[in-house]
């Protein structure tokens, strides 16, 4: 018998040096538990963080993008990508000497082709990287581009997650000024490898009113929280139905639900 296991079986002698406190064991037996001081706490967690950090992809900007601004949202259907449009858009007529660029990161239902109404296959450079498609003066690149419009992306994740580096690496976006990212729906691979990958200057989050689309926006907050990326507010979609004949208003899907969640996670309400 080791003498651990000696300890153990018969009691051993009380650690006093480090004034700590005896647990019982059951019987006679108890162990004993040094308190840690101010100092070895925080060394402790020190150490903690190198372990949680080990394996993580260490972020490295996009060539030639100086801001990256993600728009996202728990649940699909919610209106992300076409905020994600009109905010490059948005940007791109606010100041016309910036340039802009929209990324679609969404693999399985890719929405920009359609909603910036371009077609074909990209171009490669010298450098043998892909030419952004242009349309409204914005740069963009989408997998609807390398895809047929009809075809369903059968993928398991890891071919996602080599489609979404190439989209991340491999295209030649030359200088912008900001990149909007459309994210697919949801919290899982694809928006911790973007958000691992590169840094971000801050994440929109979208939402209806509805109970259930702001749970998950709810969520969508604050897994961008834990991976350290600003969430400069949140956007409420489909807030009211006008009457096109008498102008009446209707909040089908309800009034106020993310004027609610900003409240609760301190966040501003951006439109």
């Amino acid at each position: 018998m080791g003498s651990w296991q000696r300890w153990l079986r018969f009691g051993g002698a009380s650690l006093r040096g480090g004034g700590g406190a005896c647990v019982p064991l059951g019987g006679s037996h108890s162990v004993c538990r040094r308190q840690l001081s101010g100092a070895e706490n925080e060394t402790l967690k020190q150490r903690r963080t190198q372990i949680m950090s080990r394996g993580l992809p260490k972020q490295k900007p996009i060539e030639g993008v100086k801001q990256v601004i993600v728009v996202a949202s728990g649940k699909g259907g919610v209106g992300k990508s076409t905020t994600a449009v009109n905010l490059a858009l948005a940007l791109a007529a606010n100041d016309s000497s910036k340039e802009i660029g929209l990324l679609d990161v969404d693999v399985y239902g890719p929405s920009i082709p359609k909603m910036m109404n371009l077609k074909g296959n990209p171009e490669l450079s010298q450098n043998n990287l892909m030419k952004p498609l242009l349309n409204y003066g914005i740069a963009c690149m989408s997998m609807g581009f390398l895809v047929e419009e009809t075809a369903p992306v059968v993928w398991r994740g890891l071919m996602v997650m080599s489609a979404i580096e190439k989209l991340l690496r491999q295209v030649d976006w030359g200088h912008l000024d900001y990149l909007v990212v459309d994210m697919p729906p949801g919290t899982g691979d694809v928006q911790l490898s973007v958000s691992q990958n590169i840094p971000i200057s801050g994440a929109v989050i979208v939402s209806t009113p509805q109970d259930i689309a702001l749970m998950d926006a709810h969520k969508g907050a604050e897994m961008f929280r834990k991976v350290h990326v600003p969430v400069l507010g949140l956007v409420q979609n489909m807030s009211v139905f006008q009457c096109p004949k008498c102008k009446h208003k209707t909040h089908i899907f309800g009034a106020d639900g993310a004027r609610k969640l900003a409240q609760i996670l301190d966040l501003d309400i951006l439109g």
